[in-house]
């Protein structure tokens, strides 16, 4: 028996015929510098945090901008499936637990608990998938075993390394200043059991003040960059269509993340596209915890308002890094403030709406997107308004 034709909205059509074409855009994304047409359910994996402290500006970047990201698949007419990984098992949370006289998974949640708060009140809606590192521990496990048997990792002192082959080639770095960023990130280049510096550990033995677990190399802990690769995969597959973080992870942590899954699957890309969003630095200086240099996100808050901040990180190019100043908030607000008038207009054009749809299609072009809107009002700026979450 014959099926019933859709209609333009996708439903079946109880009148046996299809009334006009349905408008399919989820072929006209470009993202990270080229096309990147996509299938439902499109897959997004996000680096999460570290919940060893509060959250800043910088940080807080990466999960709007992941957020529009989002945004702009659904409406291009994709699902979308993410996952934001929870870096729990890490030693730099270890010591921040230790220091506060609290348990390493204790003190996580609770930094968690503050930085859920942060994402709710900048718009940011929480992932289909929330892995953490402490629940996919036998992944990890599973994943350095595979490693083991196809000889791209071995066996040192309780540790298991994966071999980087010629990863840094592949990454566009000169040895120097790959190695600079993997001591930076603490992988130890100068560690005599590795073969190469650039191999890390998967798996690795665990001190008496450690997070430990069984596994068949010794009682241990995973690997930062094994986490992130086992907990992508164990959520998502053995691929996903774009791999989010700050631009400061591209080298060591998504070049070895994508290497790890890429070997022990056979499947690769492990990500068709990157989006490392631009740093955002302070007094001339990259903001970071390590460094205390910080403007929080709490703290901004009450001066402004969620969707103001959350616009002045969005209406700049993803992937531009950029100096935060004071004088920034009140531009936002005064630039959502013109928008949100631009919605009040009755103006309705659908040429106007489409150019909007069209600028955040093009490697979602929000600084154009608001021109556009701004300019013309009416239904393009109520789309942007929806599109970008700032209601």
């Amino acid at each position: 028996m014959a099926l019933p034709p859709l209609t333009s909205s996708g439903v079946v059509g109880v009148a046996g015929r299809i009334d006009e074409p349905v408008d399919v855009r989820t072929a006209d994304l470009r993202l990270a510098g080229g096309p990147l047409p996509v299938t439902s359910p499109a897959r997004v994996y996000v680096c999460g945090i570290t919940p060893y402290d509060v959250t800043h500006l910088g940080h807080a970047a990466t999960f709007v901008w992941a957020d529009v990201l989002g945004a702009v698949l659904r409406l291009a007419g994709a699902e979308v499936v993410s996952s934001r990984n929870v870096t729990d098992v890490d030693d730099v949370l270890t010591r921040a637990a230790d220091a506060r006289g609290r348990h390493y998974d204790e003190f996580a949640l609770s930094q968690e608990f503050a930085f859920e708060q942060d994402m709710r009140a900048l718009g940011v809606r929480p992932p289909t998938f929330a892995p953490r590192a402490r629940h996919h521990i036998p992944h990890v496990q599973q994943l350095a075993a595979a490693l083991l048997r196809v000889d791209r990792a071995y066996v040192r002192d309780g540790h298991v390394f994966f071999r980087a082959g010629d990863l840094v080639e592949r990454s566009g770095l000169d040895a120097d200043r790959a190695r600079e960023l993997a001591a930076e990130f603490g992988d130890e280049p100068d560690d005599d059991l590795r073969e190469d510096p650039f191999d890390v550990p998967v798996w690795r033995p665990s001190g008496d003040r450690d997070p430990a677990w069984p596994s068949p190399w010794g009682w241990g802990r995973p690997g930062w960059h094994a986490e992130c690769a086992a907990m992508a995969t164990a959520s998502l597959g053995h691929g996903v269509d774009v791999l989010v973080g700050g631009a400061d992870l591209a080298f060591p942590h998504h070049a070895h993340q994508a290497a790890m899954a890429e070997a022990a699957s056979g499947v690769g890309p492990f990500a068709r596209a990157q989006v490392h969003v631009g740093a955002v630095s302070q007094d001339g200086a990259k903001m970071a915890k390590s460094t205390g240099n910080l403007t929080l996100v709490a703290d901004l808050l009450k001066q402004t308002t969620g969707p103001a901040l959350r616009l002045l990180v969005l209406d700049r190019p993803w992937s531009q890094p950029w100096e935060f100043r004071p004088g920034l908030v009140e531009a936002a607000t005064a630039r959502l403030d013109a928008l949100f008038a631009a919605a009040g207009r009755r103006a309705s054009s659908t040429a106007a709406a489409h150019e909007v749809t069209d600028r955040l299609l093009d490697d979602l072009d929000v600084p154009g997107a608001l021109d556009v809107a701004v300019a013309e009002g009416g239904d393009a700026a109520r789309l942007l308004v929806r599109v970008l979450a700032l209601g």
